[in-house]
């Protein structure tokens, strides 16, 4: 490599081409996984990966379709940071673990985000989870209402 203004220039040109190949692949990656679908809240985007063709058919013939969508379970409502920091970090390893292969068929629910399913039943069930939690402690999975109800939203 040369020394001097040359080889800074060299240097420059070789990150800009390594930066831009970088970021043409993510682009194009994002394009083709239709990556502006899930900043959305329709129901439809979660099965843009085949695995999750049985969890909205199961969730499309449910009770719970006329009143949540995926994000309405799946996703933290305590805030918009909690609630889109949530969709980037499922939005990462999901498409890791699909470009990659390390999931399990079928797929299964992470503790993180089963956590975050039971805090939208306990909260969209407010009025019965009162009386059953009186008082319990949710973190210690006392009340954990997928044990029992595992297959109602799908």
């Amino acid at each position: 490599m040369p020394d001097g203004p040359a080889g800074r220039s060299w240097l420059l040109m070789t990150a800009a081409a390594g930066f831009g190949l970088v970021a043409g692949l993510g682009l194009f990656t994002f394009d083709r996984a239709d990556g502006l679908s899930y900043f959305s809240d329709n129901p439809e985007a979660c099965v843009n990966c085949h695995v999750m063709r049985d969890q909205f058919e199961g969730w499309n013939h449910s009770s719970h379709r006329q009143w949540a969508t995926c994000n309405d379970c799946h996703t933290p409502y305590s805030s918009f940071f909690a609630a889109y920091y949530s969709k980037a970090v499922n939005g990462w390893n999901h498409s890791v673990a699909f470009t990659l292969g390390g999931f399990p068929e079928p797929i299964v629910i992470t503790p993180r985000n089963e956590d975050i399913v039971l805090a939208s039943c306990v909260g969209c069930h407010a009025a019965v989870t009162s009386e059953i939690l009186g008082g319990g402690d949710l973190s210690k999975g006392e009340f954990a209402c997928l044990h029992c109800h595992s297959d109602v939203g799908h």
